[in-house]
């Protein structure tokens, strides 16, 4: 069993340096991705190698069964970060070819061999190989930037306040990011300066930290912020807006994490939920702290007040001055 497992990650090894895979990624958890990409235990031969829908753990799962390598749960992030995104960034697998516009940090993410990288390793052994390869080298420029050029069509356009233009990854929060810099904030905070925008993919899509020190907030490498910071300069507001998608709302907790991460804060502190929906705020409704604000994409001009003496504006509690 061991020579058969030896033997198939050197294979393994020895066909990704062919297709010129980095030096970085030529190792055996590169090698383990492959096979697991290929459902090739040693039993196998290249030619059965097949193409099925498989994420990260499932990989992981897979080379402690067939080859009998145990990695801890901690190293998933290894996998994906230092050997998947290199393949698909050489056009050797594809992510999330099922849903394409499934968010990227969403546990159902999956990869698949490519077609063209499927050819490739069934020829291995064969006198195929040495043609399939060169092929392969021939079109994988123009496969990788297809690829990434399908993916950066699904990305979500979205208009920033400055009339900017940016894009946001693909996925449910992005569309309600989205709604809230393009429906909520014309809305209620009309002419507001956006100082911060994140999304999943990227956790500084806009982020103006020298507005936010002028203001006295000064972000630190441990802070969290709300999805997106509005500062509304006409009333001195400060809006803190979470996009309620797959975490929470501003709930008691939260409302504590905001408060003290901006407790310098000049301008008057407003805490705001937005949901794509009423259906969704309901799943969340008895957890949203009270003396804030809930906004709803499919009546966008319409908020929901959860007490408090005012319809909209900052409490005492949240920066200790009343505007």
């Amino acid at each position: 069993m061991t020579s058969r497992v030896d033997r198939r990650l050197a294979q393994a090894l020895e066909s990704l340096a062919a297709i010129r895979l980095p030096k970085a990624q030529l190792n055996e958890r590169s090698a383990l991705c492959l096979l697991a990409l290929l459902d090739l235990p040693p039993g196998k031969s290249w030619a059965q190698a097949a193409s099925p829908l498989i994420g990260i753990t499932p990989i992981m799962d897979w080379a402690r069964l067939h080859f009998r390598k145990d990695y801890a749960p901690n190293t998933r992030e290894t996998f994906r970060r230092h050997s998947m995104h290199q393949f698909v960034a050489a056009g050797i697998a594809l992510y999330n070819p099922d849903d394409p516009a499934r968010a990227p940090n969403s546990p159902k993410a999956v990869y698949q061999i490519s077609p063209a990288a499927l050819e490739v390793f069934r020829a291995i052994g064969t006198r195929r190989w040495q043609p399939a390869v060169a092929e392969f080298l021939r079109q994988q420029g123009s496969l990788a930037a297809r690829y990434a050029g399908e993916r950066a069509q699904r990305l979500v356009p979205v208009r920033l306040p400055s009339g900017v233009a940016a894009r946001l990854s693909s996925g449910a929060h992005s569309e309600l990011i989205k709604a809230v810099i393009e429906s909520f904030a014309p809305r209620f905070a009309p002419d507001a300066a956006l100082l911060y925008l994140g999304d999943t993919g990227n956790r500084s899509v806009h982020f103006d930290r020298r507005a936010l020190a002028a203001l006295g907030v000064v972000v630190g490498p441990q802070s969290k912020l709300p999805d997106v910071v509005l500062h509304l300069a006409s009333k001195n507001w400060l809006l803190l807006v979470e996009a309620v998608s797959s975490h929470g709302p501003v709930d008691a907790k939260r409302h504590a994490e905001l408060a003290q991460q901006f407790a310098g804060s000049s301008a008057g502190l407003v805490f705001v939920s937005a949901f794509a929906d009423r259906a969704s705020l309901a799943k969340f409704v008895s957890g949203i702290a009270w003396e804030t604000e809930a906004w709803t994409a499919d009546a966008p001009s319409h908020l929901i007040h959860f007490n408090g003496e005012r319809f909209l504006g900052p409490y005492a509690d949240s920066n200790g001055a009343r505007p």
